[in-house]
């Protein structure tokens, strides 16, 4: 029977991709990537050689017909994102849904995503935490940032290089300077950087040294007085 394999590639060091997710990008017959030219990256830095379609937020709806029939026909597929796991703010979840409606077996393989080591690298309580991903830029946005005041638990973030400063300022608005922010870029490459401290430190940071990389940035637990 075939299946879709949810395959999770590295943020950063190529090394991080595990055994088996080379295997089922071998096997697979072709390859689903938000970017065709950054999976080709990987596959040729690994000596594969596979069919790629390109599969990212601007199509996903027009391709899901497509894609499940050659599922039905016998075909086994992997979807990868540019890094991390598909449906972790990534293209992946429609897909995967209409899988399941469809009674496609889907197989999602254990491997890497940005939120993890940088939740635990900012030595914030892991016991609970709640994943935002990246926040609406216009509408709803305040909404959102008034929920993240009011959660108790740790949370975690994505932003971009561009737009992290004005996050860090929103924060200082809406959660004081109480709560502690760690921020981590570049996560496995060779710039790879934690910071930690409350919005204005973190601001004054980010002021004198330009932000670059994507950003995961985590909120500590809301501790009662």
């Amino acid at each position: 029977m075939s299946k879709l394999f949810i395959v999770p590639t590295p943020v950063g060091n190529l090394e991080d991709i595990t055994l088996r997710a080379l295997k089922m990008l071998k096997e697979v017959d072709l390859i689903l990537a938000e970017d065709t030219r950054q999976t080709k990256k990987l596959l040729d830095h690994f000596q594969i050689q596979k069919q790629l379609i390109s599969y990212h937020k601007f199509n996903e709806h027009k391709m899901i017909e497509a894609v499940t029939e050659r599922l039905r026909s016998g075909q086994n597929i992997a979807l990868v994102s540019d890094g991390g796991t598909p449906g972790i703010s990534d293209p992946g979840h429609i897909l995967i849904a209409a899988c399941i409606k469809e009674n496609i077996t889907v197989e999602c393989l254990p491997g890497a995503t940005a939120f993890v080591p940088a939740l635990v690298n900012s030595g914030f309580a892991t016991d609970e935490f709640v994943f935002i991903g990246f926040l609406p830029h216009k509408k709803g946005r305040q909404t959102k940032l008034k929920q993240i005041a009011a959660e108790q638990r740790t949370q975690i973030l994505y932003e971009s290089p561009f737009r992290v400063l004005k996050l860090l300022e929103e924060l200082k608005l809406h959660i004081g300077l109480e709560r502690q922010i760690s921020t981590s870029r570049e996560i496995s490459k060779m710039f790879e950087e934690t910071n930690r401290g409350n919005a204005d430190e973190l601001i004054a940071h980010f002021t004198k040294k330009e932000p670059r990389g994507e950003f995961v940035v985590v909120i500590s637990q809301l501790i009662e007085k």
